[in-house]
């Protein structure tokens, strides 16, 4: 039992080293005329989680430092629940500077040592994204969560050169790290696969 465990284990952590070394920082964009100010995002950031927080100052300037100003942004909320295998589900509304706001809904499974639920406000910055219609794919990703109450949180997702920076608030009990995907949608759905 012991070593099946230990096997499982190693597995993940291997998954997770594949998915992170994908999900390396790229080159900041240089169009600035379609791309959000580090500002920008905290004003919208602020407005819509209802509070000044340093906290997510913070997170906006790792992400912008990391990966550039992206070119659009979601805001939205989700709800996740996991014991071991978990699901998330999500909807909100996608800015972009040369293409307007679009509604998208996002879903996804997740596998690992991972135990709890939460609810949160989601801001997702959106980097390399070529047109609206193709953020409705499939972005990989690992998360690890340790949280009783809220606070905020930031992983990264990747397909092909678009990345994906959720930002999240929320309040919950979350305890694990996973490996899953968000699958975005134009329209509601259970299916997460």
């Amino acid at each position: 039992m012991l070593q099946s465990v230990a096997r499982f284990v190693r597995t993940l952590a291997a998954v997770a080293g594949l998915v992170l070394a994908a999900a390396t920082p790229s080159a900041a964009q240089q169009d600035t005329g379609t791309a959000y100010s580090p500002e920008e995002l905290v004003n919208a950031g602020n407005q819509f989680f209802g509070q000044i927080s340093a906290g997510l100052a913070t997170v906006v300037e790792k992400a912008v430092a990391d990966y550039g100003q992206p070119n659009g942004y979601i805001l939205g909320q989700e709800g996740t629940g996991a014991i071991f295998g978990g699901l998330r589900y999500g909807e909100g509304t996608l800015y972009t500077r040369n293409a307007g706001t679009h509604r998208v809904f996002w879903q996804g499974p997740t596998l690992g040592f991972d135990i709890g639920a939460d609810g949160a406000r989601t801001m997702i910055l959106v980097y390399e994204l070529p047109s609206v219609a193709s953020i409705f794919r499939r972005y990989a990703g690992v998360d690890g969560s340790a949280y009783i109450v809220g606070g905020f949180g930031m992983t990264v997702l990747r397909s092909g050169n678009s990345v994906l920076v959720p930002v999240r608030s929320g309040v919950g009990a979350r305890l694990g790290i996973n490996v899953g995907y968000l699958k975005f949608t134009p329209e509601p759905t259970w299916n997460p696969f």
